[in-house]
């Protein structure tokens, strides 16, 4: 039985239009380095300054702590523009989906590769929160963990912040690779990918996974089929 679901934000519970993956491309090629599609994708769902530093590394620059701090700014800042010309919202029938987990009495969790500063203002604006009335029973961000995926740490995280101590009873979905990896890592009980995302079925299935779905709104019906 699972006791924990644990989502990842933007492309999984989120739709935010690319604006994530510009934000990352557009922070990295202001340094003078030339970002390639496949690598960026690869480092997408990472911690975001871990990803400035591995991106720009990949393109021949010099990623020292100053200049990825610079970059991360950069970052927000792209990112912070984006949201306000095209506000993100809950991806097709998310907000139901977690719904229907929380009436199972499965407790659900975000986790993310943003720092606090851009995933809980990002949260607010949708009216998802984990106060008195809100959607969620946790939130996980990059700055509450060592490392972020396709480390486990961040699912682990959520586990403690929900007072769930098998790992086999938890779900873990997301819409990249390293989601995968972080549940696979984690030992999480279901795996699985959701195709909201920049990856197809057939990316995703590379990758070790329980299912790959067309999105979350059908992560219920996995409990149907179930029991």
């Amino acid at each position: 039985m699972i006791e924990l679901a644990v989502f990842d934000m933007a492309g999984t519970t989120i739709e935010e239009h690319g604006a994530v993956y510009e934000a990352l491309r557009h922070a990295v090629e202001s340094t003078g380095v030339t970002v390639d599609p496949a690598d960026l994708q690869t480092w997408m769902g990472t911690d975001k300054r871990e990803a400035i530093a591995a991106l720009v590394r990949i393109g021949g620059g010099t990623p020292d702590t100053d200049l990825v701090e610079r970059q991360y700014g950069v970052f927000r800042s792209y990112l912070k523009q984006r949201y306000e010309d095209v506000p993100p919202q809950p991806i097709a029938h998310a907000d139901k989906a977690l719904e229907q987990l929380r009436a199972r009495g499965i407790k659900v969790a975000l986790t993310t590769g943003f720092s606090d500063d851009v995933a809980l203002p990002l949260l607010a604006s949708l009216g998802w929160s984990t106060g008195e009335g809100g959607n969620l029973d946790a939130v996980v961000t990059s700055d509450e963990v060592r490392r972020g995926r396709p480390a486990p740490y961040m699912i682990h995280r959520a586990m403690e912040k929900c007072g769930v101590a098998d790992v086999r009873k938890v779900l873990v979905a997301g819409d990249t690779v390293v989601d995968l990896e972080a549940g696979t890592n984690a030992g999480a009980g279901v795996v699985v990918g959701v195709l909201t995302g920049q990856l197809t079925r057939e990316q995703l299935e590379l990758h070790p996974h329980t299912y790959v779905l067309d999105g979350v709104a059908d992560v219920p019906g996995i409990f149907e089929v179930t029991g």
